[in-house]
């Protein structure tokens, strides 16, 4: 049997059929989608190593430690729980040694806070200026944030020490009497903002310094040319210029005032480092949350307390961020 066959016309390419597998069309579709995978997808897949980690030692604790609070739970038998609501939160409410704790927690932070900031803000604007062995005194600002908390805590403690301690000493060289640095309650809540102030100016110093760095040197000639002095200068420039580390400064050092437990826990030497002291004159929350869980065994008391302590934080938060627009639309 005879085939037809249809030929072209004269200058006409016969018509395209359906490719091979494999031919140029499904290899250009391949690589648009590989294109696009990669542009939409790497993002993710860069962020997904923090959002897993962050979900299991995160996230997870911190639900886990809400189902907690609202359970009786016994450190002993983790595995036996009686639920109660929130019994543990109306307990918390009533107890007074939340209510000084929280007391003492605001009073060290700001005693230990706002000494820390000024001091890094002004160590900072030292070390911004060109000097011999710059390096070295930036390093050496550092040291102490490298320092373990448990010697910093340990030299601090022998150091305001009542009966062989120097401090004492040297007020005794002064004609002043002895302190109790351990038994007192301001005196105690000093020498712990002692040892933080220690710890985290040189730190916030080196942030501050990064940010002053950061500034253009053509404001600081401006203002020069306008007359303005150095005071002048580091007033109406270098804090303006710093003002977001600034904000960053505060909320980090918020936060570890909230969660400050290793220095007054070792300032205690002993039995009365838990409770923070005879009279609980120096006990903060984190403090006041071991305490709750690993000497009186309540593990649902004691993860109550770490959700107000969560809670402080996020009501810090919300105001500040309400502080922050009424100041805006009055402006």
């Amino acid at each position: 049997m005879a085939t037809s066959t249809t030929k072209a016309p004269a200058g006409e390419e016969p018509p395209a059929g359906p490719s091979p597998a494999g031919g140029p069309g499904t290899a250009r579709r391949r690589s648009a989608l590989l294109h696009r995978l990669d542009v939409k997808g790497a993002p993710f897949a860069f962020v997904a190593p923090f959002f897993i980690v962050f979900a299991a030692f995160s996230f997870y604790p911190l639900v886990y430690t809400s189902w907690i609070s609202l359970h009786d739970v016994e450190l002993a038998t983790l595995d036996v729980m009686e639920w109660v609501a929130f019994d543990n939160y109306v307990e918390l409410w009533g107890d007074s040694r939340f209510w000084n704790a929280l007391v003492n927690t605001i009073t060290i932070g700001v005693i230990s806070t706002v000494p820390q900031l000024l001091m890094a803000l002004g160590l900072a604007h030292l070390l911004n200026y060109r000097m011999r062995a710059s390096l070295f005194f930036r390093v050496a600002s550092l040291v102490p944030y490298a320092t373990s908390v448990a010697a910093a805590a340990l030299v601090f403690t022998m150091i305001f020490e009542r009966d062989f301690g120097m401090i004492n000493w040297a007020l005794g060289g002064l004609g002043i009497d002895p302190v109790n640095w351990e038994a007192d309650k301001w005196p105690a809540q000093l020498a712990i903002s002692t040892i933080v102030i220690w710890r985290w100016t040189g730190y916030n110093a080196l942030l501050y310094l990064a940010a002053m760095q950061a500034i253009p040197a053509d404001r600081y000639e401006a203002a020069s040319l306008d007359g303005a002095s150095r005071w002048k200068q580091f007033t109406h420039v270098t804090v303006p210029g710093i003002r977001s580390t600034i904000v960053f400064t505060i909320v980090l050092s918020t936060i570890g005032a909230t969660q400050l437990f290793g220095e007054p826990l070792i300032f205690g030497q002993g039995p009365n480092g838990i409770t923070g002291g005879a009279d609980n004159q120096y006990q903060t929350l984190g403090l006041l949350l071991y305490e709750e869980g690993w000497k009186n065994y309540q593990m649902g008391r004691s993860a109550t307390v770490a959700w107000a302590m969560f809670m402080l934080l996020v009501l810090a938060f919300v105001a500040q961020r309400l502080i922050k627009r009424l100041r805006s639309r009055t402006s």
